[in-house]
């Protein structure tokens, strides 16, 4: 029944104008803006919209995942335009001085958007 309907996701944000700051100018996204809703226009075709949310919490799982041929370069790039990225040493998720973690499924290192959700660039691959 929903085989051809274009289905996209969604998650929500504090603040509209600094989400999209930062998918277009740290991150590179091409974003558009239509009454209040930013829409992330994905590589593949696919989008994504960020909605704004007045108790906004952010998501405490990844709720974008970027695969990348380069996951050191790609953070390395990143880090220079300011992104921090997460640092985990609990359990199986462990991450290096860079925030990346190797050796435990595909090379993948976490970083938050400004509203805190987390992205990830993730080895392409390592992805599905």
């Amino acid at each position: 029944m929903l085989r051809t309907s274009n289905a996209f996701g969604g998650f929500s944000v504090n603040d509209v104008p600094a989400a999209m700051k930062f998918y277009s100018d740290v991150l590179g996204l091409k974003v558009s803006e239509d009454h209040g809703i930013m829409t992330l226009h994905l590589s593949n075709g696919a989008t994504v919209i960020a909605y704004p949310k007045e108790n906004h919490e952010p998501a405490s799982f990844t709720i974008l995942n970027f695969p990348v041929p380069d996951v050191d370069k790609t953070v390395a790039e990143l880090a220079a335009r300011g992104v921090k990225f997460e640092r985990y040493d609990t359990g199986d998720i462990k991450t290096d001085a860079k925030g990346i973690m190797r050796g435990n499924g595909p090379t993948i290192a976490w970083f938050r958007d400004p509203a805190g959700n987390i992205l990830s660039v993730i080895d392409e691959n390592g992805t599905m």
